[in-house]
């Protein structure tokens, strides 16, 4: 291990130390409730003891970015560092889930997602235009069918999922519905660095036992070649095509642990080989120059949530290293001009550290705790870095950030949010910090 990697590896394990030590101090509070082990809301039951569920969830959000929004702000931050303030309204993600039993331990689950109202686009290879790659917009906006699967539940310790799944690797991943965060948007740094929500098609082995949950998959590989140095592995899951190439594969695997009340320890990591993953399959081969190219990927992660005496406290801190890079790097900026794959460097390592505790201020007030409304005051500091670079590619300091928010979020009923919050992204000296400020109503949970 180099001294390189030594420092980032203290610097890292000292940050870890600090949000765990953070993350325990309200055990000297007083009692109220514990969380118990569960999975993420769309796999819930009907309401009324149907076969058929039906819910949701759904965020719109308003910023105040007091910062410049041009494309080269980073390249010549002094040109831009007074840049008057713009807005932007959103609706980030909303959510249907559709559920049936169909008994004797069968149950489908999906959840369909369309983020920012957007337009989205497919694209595909013409073989009679020369191989040329062709844009095409069919797809009729952002929405994603971010779960679909079949499961066989033989008993709790034992189900079998087969479908397309999310890959519960992080503390965003595997609680991403908007209660279960403070911050208006998704925690900046896992949502920066890692696929958001992860999903993808493969088969997942899941149970409870004891104190412990449990989750193995086995899934399609991400695709080296739309990493990219601001976004780290962020955009590996996707495909361009209607179809997902699966040339290599990955595996997830987490583990959660409950003994203590209302704390929930999680464990997780990811293993696959990235390159080789596109279409056409034409750089591997015998002789070619990326046959030996493999960009094994391996990230680790460790997160933990609190909730008990009137404090919500969660943590995590991921780590990953990508094998390969300066080749990976070099097939990405010598592709075709018009494919679909990113030509900005990738970095050998990524990093995300993030830690938030709330206080439920209207716990003290027998109004409105008899009327179930929580008030919860707030704070949330994050580091993380998109690009580490190995040692023969060129530095871009942007990418190592600090983030600290502090806000509010009231709940009227239990199903449903508002958010406030201020924050500020702390860059190197020679860049502009961006404040903001951001507002937002949510809601999660069954409807049937």
């Amino acid at each position: 291990m180099t001294m390189k990697m030594k420092k980032l590896f203290r610097f890292v394990l000292c940050r870890c130390s600090v949000a765990v030590a953070f993350g325990l101090m309200g055990l000297t509070a007083a009692a109220q409730t514990s969380e118990v082990p569960e999975e993420t809301v769309s796999t819930g039951n009907n309401l009324t003891g149907g076969r058929l569920s039906v819910g949701g969830y759904g965020e719109v959000a308003y910023s105040r970015n007091f910062y410049s929004d041009n494309q080269y702000r980073y390249r010549n931050p002094n040109t831009y560092k007074n840049d008057p303030s713009n807005g932007r309204f959103d609706i980030p993600h909303a959510v249907i889930y559709i559920n049936y039993d169909f008994g004797k331990g069968w149950k489908l689950g999906s959840e369909i997602e369309f983020e920012h109202t957007g337009t989205g686009s497919a694209i595909e290879i013409e073989d009679d235009e020369g191989g040329e790659y062709e844009h095409e917009i069919e797809k009729g906006g952002e929405v994603e069918l971010e779960q679909f699967w079949l499961q066989k539940t033989f008993n709790p310790s034992l189900n079998l999922r087969l479908g397309h799944i999310v890959v519960p690797v992080g503390l965003n991943n595997a609680y991403h519905e908007p209660l279960n965060f403070f911050t208006v948007y998704r925690p900046e740094g896992e949502n920066t660095i890692l696929p958001s929500t992860w999903h993808d098609t493969g088969m997942s082995l899941w149970g409870i036992a004891g104190d412990f949950r449990y989750e193995a998959q086995l899934l399609a590989g991400l695709n080296a070649l739309l990493f990219t140095r601001d976004g780290w592995i962020n955009n590996g899951a996707g495909s361009a095509y209607e179809f997902k190439p699966a040339n290599k594969y990955g595996m997830a695997l987490r583990v959660d642990n409950y003994t203590l009340p209302g704390l929930r320890i999680g464990l997780s990591g990811y293993f696959g080989q990235t390159f080789h993953n596109t279409y056409p399959n034409e750089m591997e081969g015998e002789g070619k120059t990326y046959h030996k190219v493999k960009g094994n990927l391996w990230l680790g992660s460790i997160d933990f949530s609190f909730r008990r005496f009137n404090w919500i406290v969660r943590g995590q801190a991921d780590y990953g290293y990508l094998s390969d890079t300066p080749l990976i790097n070099s097939a990405k900026i010598n592709s075709q001009k018009n494919s679909p794959y990113n030509k900005t460097y990738v970095g050998k390592n990524a990093v995300s550290i993030g830690i938030e505790a709330g206080y439920d201020v209207f716990s003290r007030l027998a109004y409105t705790r008899n009327r179930d409304q929580k008030l919860y005051v707030f704070g949330r500091y994050e580091y993380y870095d998109s690009y580490l670079q190995e040692r023969t590619q060129p530095d871009f300091g942007y990418t190592k950030r600090q983030v600290v928010t502090t806000g509010i979020n009231y709940f009227p009923l239990p199903q449903i949010v508002i958010k406030g919050n201020y924050s500020n992204r702390i860059l190197k000296s020679q860049y502009n910090n961006e404040p903001s400020i951001n507002i937002g109503i949510a809601y999660q949970g069954f409807f049937l």
